[in-house]
């Protein structure tokens, strides 16, 4: 099998694989977000553990036509870089990965058109550097019929994708590491979920067999076994879930028959998709019961929120009965750029005025994060870190609306300046996840061909 060179992200990624699956309790943790300061936490974060660091677009967030961040994959690639470049970051430890690509933006069109542009997609996304790659084409186009998609038509479809991704290699320079993909898509759309009630129900083990089963037969049909060998990871269904305001956490009892029956060929893991507010417990579970890559996004964004909502609250308490002191509207700001524009929300939240209000500022779906990069916010929050940052921050106030980063403060773990501190905030969340999947010390992982 070749990955490329031995020490890149993609050897990184199968060693990690193969060590979960001989029952050592390692695993992977995947950025799914855009946002700068949450890509500079986690490569701050990545540093001081000493590890690589994936990251990952979805189909509708990065795309040939810019997507909803206006980015190109090769535009995303050269953003990833240019942050790591600002952060000492070597660009080398970056596994860069494109998640849900398939015709999901262009669900809307018939299937032959829908399928040609997410072929484009998978062919931009590989020469701009990416090596994890999603394949999913389980949703249905307009010309297809209601109801889920045939399996078969699925892994036609994902077979398609996978070919165009297979031509594209041809391109890239002289040892530059093959495309490793993920297969299966039991999991909600890109975006996230929005359904309350019941867990998740935990994919069945003959759901799972059948889905390898038939994708294996689709891929050998169409000459793509050595593609085939490079698939390491089968999106399943574990029982987690977040909604509005509900978290579904693990249940190791539940998956108990998925994790015992990890396929033999290929030699993959199961890969887990939002296990946002997971509990430190269930995160370590879900790693040593084989559901060795972990995805996370709206976490890491929600806790971005909960930082500058806080320095909010201190700026007010703090500055907001001083002369001359024109204090921030950056909350005020957030929620009138998202009723302009509610088409990120919208569809996601339901109720009265007042609950949709609330759903806006404090949803665990954090549709808010969609609005950040809004020039009149971005006006806001940066009067907020500017109003913040005249003077040392009373550590009483700190010790009152951000008590965790207040200890770090107190200890000289950092400073108490507002970027720090929304810093130290998100990486709480990515400590959680790296101290599940053990990622501390790049030296200690072992590749090989």
């Amino acid at each position: 099998m070749n990955l490329g060179a031995k020490g890149s992200a993609a050897h990184w990624l199968r060693d990690i694989a193969d060590r979960n699956r001989r029952q050592e309790a390692v695993g992977l943790f995947s950025v799914c977000s855009a946002h700068p300061q949450v890509l500079q936490a986690a490569m701050r974060q990545a540093l001081a553990s000493e590890s690589m660091l994936s990251v990952e677009s979805t189909s509708n967030q990065v795309n040939q036509f810019g997507g909803y961040t206006g980015l190109t994959p090769a535009q995303f690639t050269e953003y990833l870089h240019s942050i790591a470049q600002r952060v000492g970051f070597p660009k080398e430890r970056i596994l860069l990965g494109g998640d849900h690509l398939g015709p999901y933006p262009w669900r809307r069109e018939v299937s032959q058109v829908a399928l040609a542009k997410a072929s484009e997609l998978v062919r931009a996304c590989v020469l701009a550097g990416y090596v994890k790659i999603h394949l999913d084409a389980s949703m249905g186009c307009a010309d297809d019929p209601a109801g889920p998609l045939r399996d078969e038509l699925v892994a036609q479809r994902a077979a398609q994708l996978c070919s165009s991704a297979e031509h594209s290699r041809a391109e890239l320079p002289a040892g530059a590491s093959a495309p490793v993909y993920v297969i299966g898509t039991e999991v909600p759309v890109p975006g996230g979920e929005q359904a309350a009630g019941q867990a998740p129900e935990v994919t069945r083990v003959e759901n799972m067999q059948r889905t390898l089963e038939v994708s294996r037969e689709v891929f050998h049909a169409r000459g793509l076994d050595n593609a085939w060998e490079r698939v390491i990871g089968l999106v399943v269904q574990p029982g987690v879930e977040f909604g509005d305001t509900h978290v579904f956490d693990y249940d190791r009892r539940k998956a108990r028959p998925l994790s015992e029956n990890l396929p033999a060929s290929p030699a993959l893991v199961y890969e887990a998709h939002s296990t946002d507010y997971q509990t430190p417990a269930a995160l370590r579970e879900m790693v040593e019961d084989h559901f060795a890559i972990l995805k996370v996004g709206p976490w890491l964004t929600f806790a971005f929120r909960e930082a500058v909502f806080a320095l909010s609250s201190i700026e007010q308490e703090w500055l907001g009965h001083q002369k001359g002191v024109h204090t921030s509207g950056v909350r005020q700001a957030l929620e009138e750029a998202m009723l302009a524009n509610p088409v990120h929300w919208r569809a996601y939240y339901s109720g009265d005025e007042p609950g949709l209000q609330f759903a806006r500022q404090y949803s665990y779906s954090d549709r808010c994060r969609y609005y950040w990069p809004e020039a009149s916010v971005q006006k806001e929050l940066e009067r907020l870190v500017a109003n913040l940052s005249r003077a040392e921050i009373p550590l009483t106030l700190l010790s009152q609306y951000l008590p965790q980063q207040y200890e770090s403060v107190r200890a000289g773990v950092i400073p108490a300046r507002p970027e720090n501190l929304i810093e130290d905030r998100i990486r709480q969340v990515l400590k959680l996840y790296s101290a599940a999947c053990r990622t501390f010390g790049i030296g200690r992982i072992q590749t090989s061909d």
